[in-house]
């Protein structure tokens, strides 16, 4: 890769891969898959390592590190395992960024510590089941009672739910006006009266799994608004496009790991008296692998630079989610095609990559939303 990193940033990467060479065997990803278990005792580990605070201001035991540190992190890790690594980008985002940015020095002061050390782990809300891509029509109300706002709604596809601690619940506390104006975010303890939730079997991404929630009377203290009130959206889509940066340096890895999977088997695989990497089919196949793997890993890293630059734009982030995205999933599929009839069985790798790989282009904005992004500043 001809991205320049520091050599503290070179020296990073090579700790956390070899971190995960030492704790994250192939056999301990498919034991969490297959039982649908949360990858804790790693977890824990990661927060040992002070990992868990690349982003997080150092005076509340981060390391303050910026977008290229988090990309790096989150790239190695989802190589290894990629839930794992969607439990950090949570951690780095809705904890580093959201709380780091926008909490209140007592919010600071009370939870980044404790997500630092693992002691509280976060998730998101957003979603809702009339409120897809149209993201800002949420409907969640938020309703002022004294020192208190009353939660009424539900919320669909928050993931990560049944490993967290906290939640940051995107509300509406205002409908007049234009329907962007009038959300505030509260941080929520998921253990919070009146919030039940229920988890949504899916295709893929079953160590941490999704969920979705009823709120019922659920009462929030005002200390816990994270920002302003009805002045919720721009930090979501400060969030939000962060977001979009942590997802796409995890499915990067991800696809890469997919890739050398793919290598691995079409060399050792013979047919015809041959090894099948040795016919042009399958090599041609695996070189369009490696090519998107390369681009999404130059996109990855040119978009944490513009952001630790401030000069990342809305469509950067859109082309680098839409790209990464489709990438992981084609090189799943073409990798799955490289192994034949083993890659469709539960044996090899190659079909969880095939199943998680789709979700990229649905959730957190889909290809065909970045698309309108992307079409839009283009003054289509």
């Amino acid at each position: 890769m001809d991205h320049e990193f520091t050599p503290e940033q070179e020296l990073f990467r090579s700790t956390i891969r070899e971190f995960c060479e030492k704790e994250i065997s192939r056999e301990y990803v498919r034991e969490c898959d297959r039982e649908r278990r949360a990858p804790r005792e790693v977890y824990d580990k990661l927060a040992a390592q002070g990992w868990l605070g690349v982003n997080a201001p150092e005076e509340h035991g981060g390391a303050g590190g910026g977008a290229m540190e988090v990309a790096i992190l989150l790239e190695e890790l989802g190589k290894a395992f990629l839930d794992l690594s969607f439990w950090v980008f949570r951690t780095v985002t809705w904890g580093g960024l959201a709380i780091g940015r926008d909490g209140t020095a007592e919010q600071k002061a009370e939870l980044l510590p404790r997500i630092v050390s693992g002691d509280l782990t976060v998730c998101f809300s957003l979603t809702e089941p009339d409120a897809g891509s149209d993201a800002a029509a949420i409907t969640l109300s938020a309703v002022e009672e004294g020192d208190e706002f009353v939660l009424n709604g539900q919320k669909v596809f928050t993931s990560g739910f049944k490993v967290s601690d906290l939640d940051i619940v995107a509300t509406r506390t205002s409908s007049s006006g234009a329907k962007h104006h009038g959300i505030t975010n509260f941080i929520v303890d998921t253990d919070s009266a009146g919030l039940e939730w229920q988890p949504i079997e899916t295709l893929g991404h079953w160590p941490l799994g999704t969920a979705m929630l009823y709120f019922t009377d659920v009462r929030v203290p005002k200390s816990r608004m994270l920002g302003t009130v009805d002045e919720g959206w721009p930090d979501l889509g400060v969030y939000l496009r962060y977001e979009r940066l942590c997802l796409s340096a995890a499915r990067t890895g991800a696809a890469a790991a997919a890739l050398a999977d793919s290598v691995a088997y079409a060399q050792e695989r013979e047919q015809f008296g041959r090894p099948i990497s040795k016919f042009q089919a399958v090599s041609h196949r695996l070189a369009d692998m490696q090519t998107m793997v390369e681009i999404s890993q130059m996109l990855v890293y040119r978009y944490a630079s513009r952001l630790d630059r401030g000069v990342a734009t809305t469509r950067d982030a859109a082309i680098l989610k839409l790209y990464a995205c489709e990438a992981y999933k084609q090189v799943a599929d073409m990798g799955l095609q490289v192994l034949g009839g083993y890659g469709y069985t539960m044996e090899y790798d190659l079909q969880r990559h095939f199943r998680e790989s789709r979700l990229g282009v649905i959730g957190a904005g889909t290809s065909d939303i970045q698309r309108n992004i992307i079409a839009k500043t283009m003054g289509l």
